[in-house]
């Protein structure tokens, strides 16, 4: 039985610039999930079934006692992505090595205009 919500949540890059957005993981969309001591991984692909991972985010605790992580893509990272539809998802591996999924969704990569 899971013990965190699973959220869809959407949102969009900017080709070019660093991509930081921070989530919040919960019992019951509203209760704080403590994530101390626990790993966070999350990709992006170009679809669910695809083989090749777009990107690998960096995903570090932000206030753990509170359930709020952060996932990070660099600058280069985000240039060398194409603009366009992708999809991601984070998972959570407990203290027990149970792996759940907590949040997924739609990136939307917007074309980079400036050029440095």
């Amino acid at each position: 039985m899971a013990v965190t919500q699973k959220t869809a949540e959407n949102f969009s890059i900017d080709q070019g610039a660093t991509f930081s957005k921070n989530f919040t993981i919960t019992t019951d969309g509203t209760t704080a999930y403590d994530i101390t001591g626990l790993v966070l991984v999350s990709q992006m692909r170009k679809g669910f079934d695809s083989s090749s991972v777009t990107a690998t985010f960096t995903a570090s605790v932000v206030t753990a006692a509170s359930g709020i992580y952060k996932l990070l893509l660099s600058e280069p990272t985000t240039t060398q992505i194409e603009a366009g539809r992708y999809v991601y998802d984070v998972e959570l591996i407990l203290a027990d090595s149970t792996v759940e999924k907590v949040h997924y969704g739609v990136i939307t990569v917007n074309p980079e205009v400036t050029k440095l």
